[in-house]
């Protein structure tokens, strides 16, 4: 019997390194990982974020509200919960916040009103969902939800948007609820500086960025990835950014990535720079880091795209890269988490 232990032995090891999950190195070629029983990964919006401007009591509040948001979410995905309700009720955490550009935290339009855009996207199947243009829901990640399970349709925008949010019974409030001092007088600054100058200002990076965005892994290993945001200071004409657009903020597919992005949103619609990450990872064959990289590090900077993104794998592997001067991110997994704010950070 000896004499063919050998052989068997030989057999059982090669199975085991083939069953093995495995993911590519920088270079391409292949190697072993351990999968994560559950991941999540958040954003709070990319831009001009800088230590030496922002209070220490400023600071830890924004450390505070993201490590809530994971807590949020991290605790669904922990207990079982399904990714979908991870993104859900993370987002919602932000949008409630004061601190970030959606929902409660949303920017002015040029008229002085917030505008409130969201999308969702189930990577099992890449059912998705999205609202633009909103201004009376208070929690515009459930409208994109809303959308997604309740209707036939990826995107609703403007009233329609909001009359089909009311016949969901969804949560509405006055467009008043959304008033924060320091947004309104961010806005009254460019207007100022507008009224210095000739025709429609827009291009001011610090008020050009904001949004909030999660991915999750859960444990039947289904990725969703979801987006917020109240857009840009001093839009017009009803301008919708890359938030709500599928592909182009938010991509999610169970066999490559899920992905949240956060920026100059012209440019990631341009470069559809959501799914691009997805793509990269699927036709190059690349890991999430490698990928995410290439394009917010090389593919936007070469055309002169701000911002950054959030994208997390099959495997939990987790990516945040950006190329402004900060982005509000972390993540979290099996004991395991990252809180971040600024470059030096990296």
């Amino acid at each position: 019997m000896k004499k063919y232990l050998f052989p068997i032995l030989l057999l059982s090891l090669l199975w085991t390194a083939c069953s093995q999950p495995a993911e590519h190195t920088e270079n391409g070629t292949s190697k072993s990982v351990q999968k994560a029983e559950y991941a999540i990964v958040i954003h709070g919006g990319a831009g001009t974020i800088k230590r030496e401007n922002m209070s220490s009591e400023k600071e830890e509040a924004y450390r505070t509200a993201l490590n809530k948001a994971l807590d949020i979410g991290e605790g669904i995905l922990k207990n079982g919960g399904t990714a979908l309700e991870a993104v859900e009720k993370t987002i919602m955490s932000m949008e409630d916040s004061p601190l970030f550009n959606a929902g409660k935290g949303a920017v002015f339009t040029h008229e002085g009103r917030n505008e409130l855009d969201a999308s969702i996207m189930h990577g099992a199947d890449r059912n998705a969902g999205a609202v633009g243009g909103i201004t009376i829901v208070r929690n515009p990640i459930q409208a994109a939800i809303a959308v997604m399970e309740q209707s036939p349709h990826v995107m609703l925008t403007g009233k329609g948007a909001e009359e089909f949010a009311l016949e969901q019974e969804l949560d509405t409030v006055s467009n008043d609820y959304f008033y924060t001092e320091r947004r309104w007088e961010s806005l009254q600054k460019i207007l100022e500086r507008e009224n210095q100058e000739t025709g429609y200002m827009e291009e001011y990076p610090d008020y050009k960025f904001g949004t909030v965005g999660c991915v999750a892994l859960d444990k039947n290993g289904n990725i969703v990835a979801g987006t917020s945001t109240g857009g840009m200071t001093n839009k017009r004409y009803n301008r919708i950014g890359d938030s709500p657009i599928i592909g182009a903020g938010t991509y999610a597919d169970n066999a490559t990535c899920g992905v949240s992005c956060t920026g100059h949103g012209e440019f990631f619609i341009r470069w559809a720079v959501a799914y691009d990450v997805s793509a990269i990872m699927a036709y190059k064959e690349v890991g999430v880091k490698k990928a995410a990289d290439m394009v917010v590090n090389e593919k936007l900077v070469d055309v002169g795209g701000s911002g950054g993104l959030i994208a997390l794998d099959k495997y939990g592997n987790v990516a945040m890269p950006f190329n402004t001067e900060g982005m509000y991110r972390g993540y979290a997994k099996p004991n395991e988490r990252v809180v971040q704010i600024y470059k030096d950070e990296q």
